[in-house]
């Protein structure tokens, strides 16, 4: 039973499909391999090409030296594994240009992509990539118009659920506060002393003794302020003349 089959029916990029039968993969070897590649089900074979022309002339594959136009070659065969055939436009007998590459790995034929599509592949990997980076980074992304923007992360939430919850010891006040606060106590305490104190806690407190300075009289007062208005300043005192002291003749 011959099974010939494409493993992709996409026929419109040969990059992204392969060829196969099975009936010639115990046979093949360099000698018959481009008539394994120039079967009626390979999607990769071109029916205008020289070599249908030398096949149906019944001519050895000498004669597509002496031809133009399209013809296809063995390039490379490493038995039994690997085998590489190449689709080339021969313009003269010592001018080709190549236009594709063929590689058989165990009987299944795949074309050979050019630099322009590996470069294209990679750099559309690159990109899938970095695009999934940021979709990915985007749905960790949280905003509040209260909070702003933060990062909540599924890992974040699991250690915080797993963690128990213990209450944080909130300090009644600083360091500073505190300081401020004795402060003014003491201030507050100099300018009120307490009337009763309790030497112990349940004891009956007892009256303290305020000592108050006696106050000068109200009069006495008034009058020392009226002798400083008069008299801001006194005057100095003044010296007495010299003496006059007789002459000796």
């Amino acid at each position: 039973m011959n099974l010939n089959q494409p493993r992709n029916n996409a026929k419109d990029n040969l990059l992204g499909i392969s060829w196969v039968d099975s009936g010639w993969i115990p046979i093949l070897n360099p000698g018959n391999v481009l008539d394994y590649f120039s079967e009626r089900s390979n999607p990769f074979y071109d029916r205008t090409c020289n070599n249908e022309v030398v096949k149906m002339q019944r001519l050895t594959l000498e004669h597509l030296n002496q031809m133009v136009g399209v013809e296809y070659i063995l390039l490379h065969a490493q038995e039994p594994i690997l085998y590489i055939i190449r689709k080339q436009q021969r313009q003269s007998p010592n001018q080709v240009i190549p236009l594709s590459d063929y590689y058989i790995i165990a009987g299944v034929v795949y074309q050979a992509p050019d630099l322009g599509s590996v470069i294209g592949s990679r750099v559309l990997s690159a990109v899938h990539g970095v695009q999934s980076a940021f979709d990915e980074a985007m749905s960790y992304c949280r905003y509040h118009p209260s909070k702003g923007y933060w990062w909540q992360f599924n890992d974040q939430e699991e250690r915080e659920k797993s963690k128990p919850k213990t209450k944080k010891k909130e300090e009644p006040s600083s360091l500073f506060q505190r300081q401020r606060v004795d402060m003014l106590l003491l201030d507050l305490r100099q300018k009120f002393p307490p009337a009763f104190y309790q030497p112990k806690s349940g004891e009956k407190p007892i009256p303290v003794e305020i000592k108050k300075e006696p106050e000068a009289p109200a009069e006495t007062v008034k009058q020392e302020e009226r002798d400083s208005a008069k008299n801001p300043q006194q005057a100095p005192a003044t010296k007495a003349p010299p003496e006059k002291r007789a002459r000796l003749q």
